[in-house]
């Protein structure tokens, strides 16, 4: 069997991160594998961080482009499966060899999404126990539980599946930028499974949380009427604008998805009506216990309120 290094690279993406990448790299360096870190025209000192460290690869960009630097990093390894990570994470060096060997046993298995422990503490991401509950039915015999979606900095992809599915783009720039990709691998028949035994570990910011909040909205609604058929489209964008706390953020990406709606109608493609009805299942397990949709909280008070206690 080839050894971890031949099968699995890291594509780190970075974007003005110098004063908290050392732990970060100092973890992602133990792990025996190559590393490309793709940096998105940082302005601090972000690229000298990664000069310090020899085993890592560097690739600048001359402008951000968002999740698109992903693409880029990916062309810069040869290995056939590529673990990315964001520039506040790390993986443990088992949960990558579990994942590698997942994807030698199942040719059709794409992407491998790891269980994402946050903090020192440890504890469970709430988007990981969604995912650990998922609806859908294992048809296909591969160990895991059935995804449709998938969290960008926490996957092990296979290189293949990528390419077909032609990565990351550039128009979403960055704040839900997997869904296009998710449904486009899923529209390609490749599977993705949520596996607990690959873990990432998160060091979360909350700095850009923000200013990325516009930018999620809006992308969440152009890959919803891109791809969902037109029930579920009207469906889905109802209950996602109300999840929305209605900020200036909400009106931003309110006005971006608008803005868009020429090029989304003129590429929309519904998918097949099988694939929809498991969105849909998705879709009522999101929105079971849905909020009126005038009175939404802010998502980030309650972590705001942790970090000025600590």
């Amino acid at each position: 069997m080839s050894t971890l290094r031949e099968r699995v690279s890291i594509v780190l993406l970075t974007y003005n991160c110098g004063s908290r990448l050392i732990p970060i790299l100092d973890r992602l360096t133990t792990l025996d594998v190559p590393i490309v870190a793709v940096d998105n025209a940082s302005s601090d000192d972000t690229v000298t961080v990664l000069e310090k460290y020899d085993a890592v690869r560097i690739v600048r960009l001359d402008r951000n482009i968002g999740a698109a630097g992903r693409n880029e990093g990916l062309r810069h390894t040869e290995t056939p499966y590529v673990a990315f990570c964001d520039d506040d994470g790390w993986y443990e060096q088992d949960g990558l060899a579990h994942a590698a060997d997942l994807l030698d046993a199942h040719p059709r298995l794409g992407l491998v999404n790891a269980r994402i422990l946050v903090g020192a503490e440890n504890s469970l991401d709430p988007i990981s126990a969604i995912m650990e509950d998922s609806p859908l039915m294992e048809r296909d015999g591969i160990p895991g539980t059935v995804l449709l979606g998938f969290m960008a900095g926490a996957v092990v992809v296979r290189r293949s599946a990528y390419e077909q599915a032609g990565g990351y783009e550039e128009r979403f720039f960055i704040g839900g930028e997997e869904e296009t990709l998710a449904f486009k691998l899923a529209r390609l028949g490749w599977q993705m499974r949520y596996v607990p035994e690959v873990v990432m570990h998160h060091e979360p910011s909350i700095a850009n949380a923000p200013y990325l909040r516009a930018y999620g909205l809006r992308n969440t609604l152009w890959n919803c009427w891109l791809h969902r058929r037109l029930g579920s489209a009207l469906y889905y964008s109802w209950h996602v604008l109300g999840d929305h706390p209605k900020t200036a953020d909400w009106r931003r990406g309110l006005v971006a998805a608008l803005k868009g709606a020429p090029w989304v109608l003129r590429e929309r493609n519904p998918m097949d009506p099988e694939l929809d009805a498991q969105l849909a299942d998705l879709d009522r397990q999101r929105f079971a216990d849905r909020r009126p949709f005038w009175n939404r909280d802010d998502p980030l008070r309650a972590l705001r309120a942790e970090n000025d206690r600590r």
